[in-house]
């Protein structure tokens, strides 16, 4: 599975990062996906946890970065797609 960096480095005399590569892709959909992930599941720990997890926080990160890596996953899908092309998905 493809994990690139979110945010690539841009190359530049001012840029306090150069040489870091952040983080990545799978980090950045974890973290937007898990606010979404606190409101659905905040109520399913009431009924306990699954086995190998011990509190709300590592549920709620458990299942961030599963949705992170099923985006990964349809991303590589739609490699063919040109990135730029602003027909997909009826957007012209």
């Amino acid at each position: 599975m493809d994990n690139p960096s979110a945010f690539p480095e841009v190359p530049g005399d001012f840029n306090a990062y150069e040489g870091r590569p952040g983080m990545t892709l799978r980090d950045w959909f974890a973290g937007q996906a898990v606010g979404a992930v606190v409101r659905q599941c905040a109520g399913d720990a009431a009924f306990g946890y699954p086995d190998g997890v011990s509190s709300m926080e590592q549920l709620f990160a458990a299942k961030a970065y599963a949705i992170a890596d099923a985006m990964l996953a349809e991303r590589a899908k739609s490699t063919d797609l040109d990135p730029i092309d602003t027909s997909v998905g009826g957007v012209e």
